[in-house]
């Protein structure tokens, strides 16, 4: 076996370990996006099935019974070789936020690669391009390099796309695919010249890593943003969930129902006790709970606040639909908005309701109420409550919240939570 081939086994076997090390760490990292997982996932696969073929054509290279093998093999690594070179293309179009269809650029692409596959087509068929000979040698015929040119076109049209859409991308983003498609550039032209599919996808697989090493990077980056987010988040959460007053004002109820209704003081007692439990819970979680547990959350709120305002406050509850997950205070500062704003803020009755609903596409909370709004003259407190909640929601679970007037008097206030697989 000649050094060449020996060279040739090593390097394909270092990209198998490579890329099987590639698509794990794609797999279990947490910090990468799901995006972002199944493309590296893909990118490391399809040139893991590249570096196997390259392996089939050395193994079957000096067996001359084995030409219409050889033939077919050459036809896969030669297509497989390729889809790597325009999977840029759909990273750079999802970063940048462009719909994939009708975009000039993806169908410019798409263009060339159907062009490069026809030429492959053609190839089995005639010797214009390649062929081999019925002893099993593989020969290259003069108009090869014209098979190379679509792929050369597609990453000089990527690395167009990629510098025109400079400030939609992050440093690293934009390094990334430039480091990756500047490369597969100069591979792609030595190739023309020198037949070494091997190095090409040695080449692809080793920028393939740096473009990941630099996304990952970022990625990372993102979610240690995220995560001390979510920590400003519960601190946030605490200073404005524990509230002085409330509990001053509740632990002074119990004191003066302990001689007016001792049974009524002892329910709100225990109310009182789930309200705090479920705030401890609440700032010490780290994940979405489950509706119902927000729901009783809630409601332990309102009886405490029902015990002071029994005459002015009236809650009506919809919620046939709790089979959901939000993210913890979620619902209870909403309606503990409407009450601090209606009846503490004007001592005038209030009318709250509180409505889920599924829809096809997404878990819906609606609170309502029929007091006086947010005016003007409001002090930012409960706007950073709902600031507070559409932050975590977005986080959490890609949800939203509105917050809207309503005709008759009051405010409206929607979180919407897309559904996720299970509950499709």
């Amino acid at each position: 076996m000649a050094w060449y081939d020996i060279l040739g086994f090593s390097l394909g076997g270092a990209i198998l370990v490579t890329m099987a090390f590639g698509i794990a760490f794609s797999l279990f990292i947490p910090s990468l996006d799901r995006w972002s997982k199944r493309y590296f996932i893909t990118l490391f696969s399809l040139l893991l099935l590249c570096t196997v073929t390259c392996f089939l054509a050395l193994l079957f290279w000096y067996d001359p019974t084995k030409a219409t093998v050889e033939k077919v093999v050459y036809f896969f690594e030669s297509l497989l070789l390729s889809v790597p070179i325009f999977m840029p293309t759909v990273f750079l179009l999802h970063c940048s936020r462009e719909k994939l269809k009708r975009n000039p650029l993806f169908t410019a692409v798409m263009a060339l690669f159907g062009a490069y596959f026809v030429m492959l087509v053609i190839a089995q068929f005639t010797e214009v391009f390649y062929y081999v000979t019925p002893d099993n040698e593989y020969i290259r015929a003069p108009l090869y390099p014209l098979t190379l040119a679509p792929m050369i076109f597609i990453l000089v049209l990527n690395i167009a796309g990629t510098i025109r859409r400079r400030k939609l991308l992050s440093d690293k983003y934009f390094f990334g695919l430039l480091i990756y498609m500047l490369s597969m550039s100069v591979t792609l032209f030595i190739n023309i010249f020198i037949s070494a599919e091997i190095f090409v996808v040695f080449g692809m697989a080793l920028f393939a890593l740096m473009m990941y090493g630099l996304i990952l990077s970022d990625n990372m980056e993102q979610f240690m943003r995220q995560q001390k987010e979510i920590a400003d988040q519960r601190v946030n959460i605490m200073v404005l969930q524990m509230r002085p007053h409330f509990i001053y004002n509740s632990l002074m109820g119990i004191y003066y129902l302990c001689d007016q209704d001792a049974e009524k003081a002892k329910q709100v007692t225990l109310d009182f006790t789930t309200y705090l439990r479920k705030n401890f819970a609440a700032i010490a979680s780290e994940d979405t709970i489950p509706f119902g547990e927000e729901l009783e959350h809630t409601r332990a709120y309102l009886a405490i606040e029902q015990a002071q305002f029994e005459d002015s406050l009236f809650v009506n509850f919809d919620t046939p639909h709790t089979s959901f997950r939000v993210p913890p205070l979620t619902l209870q500062p909403i309606v503990e908005n409407a009450v601090v704003h209606g009846i503490r803020a004007s001592n005038a009755p209030i009318h709250i309701s509180v409505v889920t609903r599924r829809t096809d596409t997404a878990n819906e909370i609606i609170v309502e109420d029929d007091g006086p709004g947010f005016q003007a003259t409001d002090n930012n407190e409960p706007h950073i409550a709902l600031n507070n909640i559409r932050g975590r929601l977005d986080m959490m679970c890609g949800g939203t919240l509105t917050i809207s007037p309503r005709k008759e008097g009051g405010t409206s206030v929607k979180v919407t939570i897309p559904l996720v697989k299970s509950e499709k």
